[in-house]
């Protein structure tokens, strides 16, 4: 596992009625690893919760890292502490950055985000805007109000246009989408972050309109539903492991990371929910119950497979991992 970053609460302020802005500078003063739009973090606060968040703004580790955390009625603790109890030269730990959401060459790029999913999105415009990409962001929100970065997004861009929809106006995603997406070119990319709802809506869209899953790239903020599966859930299947071929059973109640934990095998994990990858291993033998968010329906039905071991399961009375 990589060494953490010691940083400090550098300023915090608002973005829309119902986000804060963090920006995290190095400890000692120093310049913080340069990252690419699309990489998180993870940040350890001071009761022991870790949370993953995406960094956004300009990518020059000099200037520190900023973050943008939506207050969450739904908190486990993360959202809710840093709205109510986070202050500015507050010592903090976090991880080097990690991408899974990279930006791809393209000749043209399509930004869809869904409320905090801007944070990502709103890194990569201003990317492609120094990179000369041509490029298109749409943002939904709930309310005008609810709009992070909205001062920042509303100035002219030489390279592309952005646009702000409110459902409480009429203009929710499955409304709009229809007619946001054009059909689907050689050269062109879309990338889609936010609630679980909206991507499904906005993947489905893009895929009528002659999108190829190679062409959509995309990150959840919220864990996909677990779909009830009353036969599955009640079975226990085998988890044996390559290097040794010490082997375990996963009950129902119990994940395969944790039951690998439990015999003293180290797992990497980071958000416990599918949505970050630091635990995606691959599969020798076995057909995975995919239940995370990282990897692409193209990924989850290649030939080689890997598993999220915080979250997803087997289909199968035995599962081998490369572990």
């Amino acid at each position: 596992m990589s060494e953490l970053l010691q940083v400090v609460v550098d300023g915090m302020w608002r973005e829309g009625d119902t986000s804060l802005a963090v920006r995290l500078v190095a400890s000692r003063g120093e310049p913080l690893p340069e990252w690419r739009p699309g990489a998180h973090i993870d940040l350890h606060l001071p009761d022991g919760m870790m949370r993953q968040y995406s960094l956004t703004g300009p990518t020059s580790g000099a200037e520190g890292y900023l973050i943008c955390v939506a207050r969450d009625r739904a908190s486990r603790g993360g959202s809710r502490y840093i709205h109510e109890a986070l202050r500015p030269g507050q010592a903090l730990r976090i991880s080097p950055p990690r991408n899974l959401f990279t930006l791809q060459p393209a000749e043209r790029v399509l930004l869809l985000a869904a409320g905090i999913g801007i944070t990502p999105l709103y890194a990569m415009l201003l990317q492609l805007e120094a990179d000369g990409v041509p490029f298109e962001l749409h943002y939904y929100v709930k309310r005008r109000e609810n709009a992070a970065f909205i001062r920042q997004l509303a100035r002219r861009f030489r390279q592309g246009t952005c646009t702000l929809y409110c459902s409480e106006e009429g203009q929710s995603p499955r409304q709009r989408l229809a007619t946001t997406l054009a059909e689907a070119r050689a050269g062109q990319h879309l990338y889609l972050c936010g609630p679980h709802g909206f991507m499904a809506c906005a993947r489905q869209a893009a895929a009528e309109r002659g999108w190829s899953e190679a062409q959509i790239h995309s990150e959840a903020f919220q864990a996909t539903p677990a779909i009830a599966d009353v036969n599955s859930e009640a079975d226990t299947f085998i988890v044996t492991l390559a290097s040794s071929g010490a082997q375990w059973p996963v009950p129902a109640h119990q994940t395969i990371a944790q039951v690998l934990q439990q015999q003293g095998v180290a797992v990497p994990l980071s958000c416990e929910m599918g949505m970050c990858g630091a635990c995606l291993t691959p599969v020798i033998e076995g057909v995975v119950d995919h239940r995370d968010t990282v990897q692409s329906p193209t990924e989850k039905a290649a030939a080689a497979q890997r598993i999220a071991l915080c979250c997803s399961r087997s289909h199968s009375p035995n599962l081998l991992i490369d572990l």
